[in-house]
């Protein structure tokens, strides 16, 4: 089926936006390919350094031209239960290139900090800008031009759309994604909130809620929650760059190593030694962009990529905004209810259908461009399959089911959850902002309340503990965007928030900052542009305005006098408690360089404008 109508003239929007940006983008990665790696032109010096540490069958190999070099870029560490996984990847990966008669090399590390651990504390200002060192250090990784192709390892938050940052700098190069695949199910997700929120109200102690976060996160693997690093794996396979079927295929398995030694081998192959050569920069086009929107509507995906999607169209010249997201949400059903967005976690969602199933559900129904180039070939008609263990224990590929099997977790385009997207655009006199709402109620869609100002989550929390905050409020938490603290996710606001919502109170946030990929029942007008810190109207709010949070019309006002509106000073926030302590120091060049949120919320060439690229 072709792709209907508004999917296909947001496309064309963006490629007309976007055409000087993508044609010099194209023209940058044509002359890199042109121009290596070429091993055998690199000095004996340099080669020498290059395989040094190599056997000697993998030292002649490289010593030519005709063999293939994989690099691999992994955000290995045993802190994270995501990445834990990877420790024994590469050892999979060399193996598995020597069988497809290549070689492979790690070639680098980049850095992997966890959200999870980092929530509501100091460290998590660093978190956004993890995403700029990642891509740079992915950018140092295959700087020294002995790769023919490379595949990346990471999963989590900020990881993965900066490795793919860094991937599509070095755009003539082929590039891989390889997932470890989510930790089997836990302590159900309802109940790890009901927990939570238990905890908040003081109704258990410390000792009953690390029992319960424990039984939640309790193994190797990605949190099951559809999260941010799960919404990664999401985009990855939508948008061609994992093998189908391969995101969430749970660790330490013998499908999973079987995907992980296909995902090296068919590295090898795409490379331009062989007849498939397929390079990212190719792959990641306006309409793998387009179907990477898609897919986040029709899951419910994180909000963090709004700003995720952003920057890596712009690092492949493309220029995507807000208002893509807004048309494209309103034609895209929402048919995954996976938690927060509903009751089971990514291991429910891949039992009923899984990511075959939703790829050739949103293909029928004329909602993805199946003409696009992909790791495995074929189009996106390719991905209408899941992954099996063959019979010789090598990944194997079979359709994936037709109907769901289970329609409270997944349905048919054509049986959505609801009609329109799981996240929407709000504009007003406060800015704009996000908003998603595949988890909110509809009857708390339009919340319209007096604000209650904060500059800090933490005062938020005493106000909570204090018992001021027992009413209808629209709680605005302000100096919380990439130039005032690195756009923290305020995740830790939510159980608190929960309960006032809970007890009957008509309750809302609007914030410069994030929430996060499990941003839940509470309506949230997040990322809102411009940050207070840069003069936004977010800066004007006063105590008592009337707010009205209205995701119904897309409206995110204040209630204020037009000509008091536009008279008054924005407050300018005291920054200094964010500037020093947990790193956060060394980040002052990136404070001061992040471009706004519906730009990305990067540094340097990532917030400009793609027709300047």
């Amino acid at each position: 089926m072709s792709v209907r109508s508004e999917i296909a003239a947001v496309t064309a929007a963006i490629a007309e936006r976007s055409k000087a940006g993508r044609e010099a983008y194209l023209a940058r990665i044509a002359t890199a390919c042109d121009a290596g790696p070429r091993r055998g032109t690199l000095s004996c010096g340099n080669l020498a350094h290059g395989f040094a540490a190599c056997g000697g069958a993998d030292k002649a190999a490289l010593a030519g031209d005709t063999v293939p070099n994989l690099g691999i870029v992994t955000a290995y560490n045993d802190m994270l239960s995501a990445h834990q996984p990877y420790e024994r990847f590469p050892d999979v990966i060399r193996k598995a290139a020597q069988e497809a008669g290549g070689v492979a090399q790690v070639a680098g590390g980049v850095p992997a900090m966890c959200d999870g651990v980092t929530q509501g504390q100091p460290g998590m200002d660093l978190s956004l800008f993890s995403r700029e060192v990642i891509a740079m250090s992915a950018g140092v990784a295959l700087s020294h031009n002995m790769f023919d192709a490379a595949v990346f390892l990471g999963i989590c938050d900020k990881i993965v759309p900066g490795l793919m940052i860094g991937a599509l700098a070095f755009g003539h190069l082929p590039a891989v994604f390889i997932p470890a695949g989510p930790m089997p199910s836990g302590l159900p997700n309802d109940e790890k909130a009901r927990i939570r929120q238990l905890y908040a109200e003081g109704k258990i102690d410390r000792a009953g809620l690390l029992e319960a976060e424990s039984k939640s996160y309790h193994g190797p693997g990605t949190c099951t929650f559809y999260g941010t690093a799960n919404s990664n794996q999401m985009l990855m396979e939508i948008m061609g760059l994992h093998l189908p079927g391969a995101s969430f295929v749970n660790p330490n398995t013998p499908l999973r190593d079987a995907l992980t030694r296909a995902a090296a081998k068919r590295a090898l192959a795409i490379t331009a030694l062989g007849n498939e050569y397929t390079p990212v920069g190719e792959v990641i086009d306006e309409k793998a962009i387009v179907n990477g929107i898609v897919g986040l509507h029709a899951t419910g995906g994180s909000t963090n990529h709004t700003l995720h999607i952003v920057a890596i169209a712009r690092a492949a010249g493309i220029h995507v905004t807000w208002d893509d997201f807004a048309r494209l949400s309103e034609v895209v059903p929402l048919i995954a209810r996976v938690y927060p967005n509903g009751l089971s976690d990514v291991n429910h969602f891949h039992a009923a259908g899984g990511m075959g199933f939703l790829i050739g559900s949103l293909l029928d129904n004329g909602l993805l461009h199946e003409d696009v180039r992909t790791v495995a070939g074929g189009g996106l008609q390719s991905y209408r399959r899941e992954a099996v263990l063959g019979a010789q224990g090598e990944a194997d590929w079979r359709e994936a089911p037709e109907k769901s099997l289970d329609e409270n977790v997944l349905r048919p385009a054509s049986n959505p959850f609801q009609a329109s997207g799981g996240l929407k655009l709000l504009t007003g006199n406060l800015g704009r902002a996000v908003i998603k709402i595949s988890a909110v109620k509809p009857e708390r869609h339009v919340v319209e309340a007096p604000a209650i100002v904060f500059s800090t989550q933490e005062e938020l929390l005493a106000a909570f503990k204090a018992g001021e905050l027992e009413r209808d409020f629209v709680a605005v938490v302000r100096f919380q965007g990439p130039r005032a603290n690195g756009m923290p996710e305020l995740h830790k606001l939510t159980p608190q928030l929960g309960v006032l919502q809970d007890r009957g109170f008509a309750v809302a946030l609007v914030t410069d900052g994030r929430m996060s990929g499990a941003s839940g029942k509470v309506p949230a007008a997040i990322h809102v542009t411009p940050e207070a810190v840069s003069g936004g109207p977010i800066a004007r709010v006063r105590t008592g305005d009337i707010l009205r949070v209205d995701a119904k019309a897309g409206t995110l006002a204040a209630l204020v006098d037009e000509a008091e509106w536009a008279a008054r000073e924005p407050v300018k926030g005291d920054l200094s408690a964010n500037q020093f302590g947990m790193g956060r120091e060394l980040f002052s060049a990136f404070r001061a360089m992040a471009g706004p949120a519906e730009e990305g919320a990067g540094v340097t060439v990532l917030s400009a404008p793609a027709e300047a690229a």
